[in-house]
């Protein structure tokens, strides 16, 4: 980019000095014109602003790379990976950093798990680096030097050219009771809603729409109503409601899945309705279980969005497996969560599919209490009124939470290496590093609002407004 562009858009982000999306650009352009430690400081003020956000510190990550520094590039990709687990752009810079390192077989590895998340991905540069493509070869091949189709013929006496069609055809289906493809793993969570702080009133309701019923099945079934269902969970990002979801499944000792949105959609047409259709059935088989879609809007999006018949489809079978009769969901309990409940289709709203929704809110102030206490383990902690903390950080998430501690212990450990000695974190230096962040909620309910007071017919989003305490 030359030089009177990037001046341009040092124009305008004079005017608009807070906008995430034109810095990243900015940022980017730094990058192209080799400006690493404007892009720097750049990305820096764009985590400042959204800490929650991933693009800025993969950003930082990247210029970390890009300077030399590929241990802190490591680390930094690495704690990403570990808190966005299904995000393939960083699992791609993890791939360049392990190459970097001259560690081929984690660099494939990496790079594999970012195409497994997002096959649209790509680097043919580093491709070639790590001559991927000639790997996939040697692997379609067996240490002889043969197919493997030739190798089981081989193995099974028949001879050479003969026809094995009807042979490879008849083969028994591996794992015929767990089909492959999906996540077969799950866990029964040991602790319940103890383990989350506050949120009484959510707990309360759900253990009325929710654990009552599961826990009760005589009873509820000599009223014709069916034990299981689903329940939507939605509201500000970084609230905890995959940890609800967690507690919940610990409430009842049900099996819990965890399942993303690359366990589900595939490149190929019709593999994602076989996939989720798997689910499914595992979870049947598995009662009673916790089925938990994470951003479930991606997977239940409006059919009126979509253009596309393939899109169509998956969610006319995910309605299917919801309504799928003969008693086959009894004890399978389906929660969604979300951000953006108006962005679902309506006909998942419909009564026997989610027709409970429940709002999770930002952590009320002993709810931030019992974060932040949870947060001090296992650090080098002076003197901390987690009190005072919690009520200096309203309309914080979890999330916003913990980068209010990352930022504290990055100011620290700073102090720390230029005095040689551990530097405590206290309630001075995280009181600092609130004030240098805002809440992620915040732009969250300026759209939630909108919705509530406008297209909330149904009442769907009382919550919201009492929560805004615009509810009249």
């Amino acid at each position: 980019m030359s030089d009177s562009n990037l001046d341009a858009l040092r124009a305008a982000l004079a005017a608009s000095p807070e906008n995430v999306p034109l810095l990243l650009l900015f940022a980017e352009a730094c990058i192209n014109a080799f400006s690493l430690d404007e892009a720097k400081q750049t990305f820096e003020r764009a985590r400042t602003i959204q800490p929650t956000q991933i693009e800025p510190r993969l950003g930082l990550a990247r210029i970390d790379l890009l300077t030399g520094n590929t241990s802190a590039a490591a680390v930094r990709t690495e704690q990403l990976i570990s808190e966005f687990p299904d995000n393939a752009p960083a699992h791609l810079l993890l791939s360049r950093v392990h190459a970097a390192e001259n560690d081929r077989l984690a660099a494939i590895e990496a790079y594999q798990r970012a195409q497994a998340i997002d096959p649209l991905i790509s680097d043919d540069a580093l491709v070639a680096e790590l001559g991927i493509n000639e790997e996939r070869k040697r692997l379609k091949q067996t240490p002889h030097g043969i197919t493997a189709e030739q190798e089981i013929a081989e193995e099974f006496g028949m001879e050479d050219g003969e026809d094995d069609t009807h042979f490879f055809e008849n083969l028994a289906p591996l794992n015929d009771d767990f089909p492959t493809g999906v996540p077969l793993n799950h866990e029964q969570p040991k602790t319940g809603f103890k383990a989350v702080g506050g949120m009484d009133v959510l707990k309360e309701q759900i253990r009325m729409k929710v654990l009552y019923p599961m826990e009760n099945p005589e009873l509820f079934k000599a009223y014709g109503k069916t034990i299981g269902g689903g329940v939507l969970l939605y509201g500000p990002p970084g609230c905890g409601k995959t940890l609800i979801a967690r507690a919940t499944a610990g409430e009842i000792n049900a099996n819990f899945f965890a399942i993303g949105i690359h366990d589900v959609l595939d490149s190929f047409i019709g593999e994602s309705e076989k996939r989720l259709h798997q689910i499914f059935e595992i979870a049947r088989q598995n009662t009673p279980a916790v089925l938990f879609f994470d951003e479930i809007d991606a997977l239940a999006a409006d059919r009126r969005d979509l253009r596309q018949s393939a899109g169509r489809n998956l969610i006319n079978q995910f309605l299917a497996e919801l309504d799928s009769g003969d008693g086959a969901n009894d004890g399978i309990l389906v929660l969604g969560a979300t951000n953006a409940p108006w962005h679902i289709d309506p006909a998942f709203r419909r009564p026997g599919r989610f027709d409970r929704t429940i709002f999770v809110p930002p952590p009320d102030a002993s709810a931030r209490a019992a974060i932040i206490d949870v947060m001090t383990k296992e650090k080098p902690i002076g003197e901390i009124d987690i009190q005072a903390l919690a009520k200096k950080t309203p309309h914080f998430s979890g999330a916003d939470l913990k980068a209010m501690f990352d930022t504290a212990t990055e100011a620290a450990l700073e102090q720390a290496m230029k005095k040689g000695r551990i530097i405590p974190l206290d309630t001075k230096t995280l009181t600092k590093a609130a004030k240098q962040l805002k809440p992620s909620t915040k732009s969250w309910f300026e759209s939630a609002k909108n919705y509530a007071l406008y297209a909330n017919a149904g009442g769907e989003y009382d919550d919201v407004l009492e929560h805004l305490g615009l509810k009249k």
